[in-house]
């Protein structure tokens, strides 16, 4: 680890054997990993206190991470609210012989600083100086609103059984091997149980090998305990021309009792690959229910969302009006 500046962290590290996961390549979900633990180093330097995951949205996945690359996840403090640390987090890798390395992700991760009652506490402000910084911390002041409209949009929906759309479920114990600095799930970990079970249920709809492309909209709201009932469940929700939209949703609870609490939230696209790693179509999906059309629905409601947020645009079918997979649309990044 190396610190730049006092507000921005740098881990760097090769990528290992055992960090490639089903995808041939480092999973996303072991990328969301390292992004979460740079995003805390760089969040307990500044609070100087035990701080939580509260958000992380929008982390695309650019270009793969290899075994054996040289990786560098740089986390920045680029606005901070009473509690809370705006942090941008940025992971590159490349050949360790040298040479420049190239960006693979990048995101917004939220902490907030908590005191020794598991109060939120307060933070020094950080005040930019240079234009960079600048940008840096205006680009986070306009997610605000739109990181809102997203945390509402996706909590007034409604999950039940009346869904007809492909749907698994992973259940297993929080290990202590799971544990973070605060004696609970660490927030990267279940950012990797997220992209597995978004993994199993895309790969089980299109029949073929899939990777994440993008995460968002991970909302934490409240810690998951080691010895307890983990359950994630991932429903598909929307294809693209090429993406299929997964709605995870991470449960958990005392083992000797029956209820679980919602602890995590998201929606992650995944895309299906042939054998030379590239993207492949799949299937429509067509809504059966009225919950899978509501769902539907729901979907493109948070690709018009994210539109807004700064570099983003909403996906030409959906400013057309006209299907996924309709000829002659194309989709974003986000939404193919």
């Amino acid at each position: 680890m190396s610190e730049t500046a006092a507000n921005s962290v740098t881990l760097r590290f090769l990528a290992a054997p055992m960090d490639v996961g089903h995808s041939g390549s480092v999973d996303a979900g072991t990328v969301m990993e390292w992004v979460d633990k740079a995003a805390y180093a760089a969040a307990v330097g500044w609070s100087k206190s035990y701080c939580v995951t509260a958000y992380v949205g929008n982390i695309r996945f650019a270009d793969p991470v290899n075994s054996g690359d040289m990786v560098e996840v740089e986390a920045t403090i680029v606005h901070t609210g009473r509690s809370s640390m705006h942090i941008r987090t940025v992971v590159s890798s490349g050949d360790p012989k040298g040479g420049i390395p190239t960006m693979r992700s990048d995101c917004m991760v939220i902490f907030v600083a908590v005191g020794a009652g598991g109060k939120p506490i307060q933070v020094p402000p950080v005040e930019p100086t240079t234009p960079m910084e600048i940008e840096h911390r205006d680009d986070a002041l306009a997610r605000i609103k739109v990181r809102e409209e997203i945390v509402a949009a996706m909590k007034a929906q409604e999950y039940t059984d009346a869904g007809t759309a492909e749907r698994v479920v992973l259940r297993f114990m929080a290990a202590p091997t799971d544990v973070n600095w605060g004696g609970k799930v660490h927030g990267g970990i279940v950012m990797k149980w997220i992209d597995e079970a978004a993994y199993v249920c895309a790969s089980r709809y299109c029949g073929k090998n899939t990777v994440a492309v993008f995460s968002g909209g991970v909302r934490f709201y409240r810690p998951l305990l080691i010895g307890h009932v983990v359950e994630v469940e991932a429903r598909l929700i929307y294809t693209g021309t090429k993406g299929m939209h997964i709605a995870v949703h991470v449960r958990s609870g005392d083992p000797r009792e029956r209820e679980m609490s919602l602890t995590t939230y998201c929606l992650t696209v995944m895309v299906a690959r042939d054998e030379a790693g590239n993207s492949m179509p799949v299937q429509h999906w067509i809504p059966a229910s009225d919950e899978d059309k509501r769902l539907r629905a729901h979907a493109r409601e948070l690709l018009e969302i994210r539109g807004r947020m700064p570099r983003n645009k909403v996906p030409n079918h959906l400013l057309t009006g006209g299907s996924p997979t309709t000829p002659g649309t194309t989709a974003s990044s986000v939404s193919s």
